[in-house]
């Protein structure tokens, strides 16, 4: 469901690994408002729809607006988290939910970028550990009639930007001197 920029780090690379996790992360999304589902996203099972109809563009504004800066967020079930060595995703499937530590997450930027209804596209700008499905999940909830995230386009990893990436069936296609010619090198990456 997710695109978008992925990062793919090659020989003395990899132990910048860490330090790219670290930086902030900005995402192209929509919301679906009405529909809410058991992993918060597209990919789940829905598991309750209502009326959406009420909900106007003030009404999402202002949600939107409250979700700005430091804020805790609980993490979804459907995560990598472990709770005693055993990855939360893994005992979602199993229909076992335990208690999850909320954790303190920033949100920079969260602008709307165009409302049609049950659609909410969005501008993100958050750190990393944000759940961009439980933020929609949250401001469903909010608005009183539920939802989801629908897509999901991370934009930027830290100061390197969709824009500069290569196409992965380009890098695919092309031959090794080509591809090292899309290398960027170590010392351009600089952490936000």
């Amino acid at each position: 469901m997710a695109t978008g920029l992925l990062i793919l780090l090659l020989g003395k690379g990899t132990k910048l690994s860490q330090r790219i996790m670290g930086t902030d992360k900005e995402y192209a999304g929509t919301l679906r408002l009405g529909t809410s589902t058991d992993t918060q996203d597209a990919d789940g099972r829905t598991t309750e729809e209502r009326p959406y109809t009420s909900v106007n563009l003030p009404a999402i504004e202002a949600r939107f607006e409250a979700h700005r800066g430091d804020q805790m967020q609980k993490p979804p079930m459907v995560s990598a988290i472990k709770k005693n060595g055993v990855p939360l995703y893994k005992l979602a499937r199993k229909g076992v939910e335990v208690e999850r530590e909320d954790r303190l997450i920033h949100v920079y930027r969260l602008q709307l970028l165009d409302f049609a209804p049950p659609d909410v596209r969005f501008d993100l700008k958050c750190t990393k550990g944000t759940y961009v499905r439980t933020l929609c999940h949250d401001i469903g909830e909010e608005l009183g009639c539920g939802g989801h995230l629908a897509a999901l386009r991370r934009t930027a990893i830290g100061n390197l930007h969709v824009d500069q990436a290569t196409p992965l069936d380009t890098l695919l296609a092309g031959s090794l001197a080509e591809l090292g010619e899309k290398v960027i090198p170590v010392y351009a990456f600089t952490p936000q």
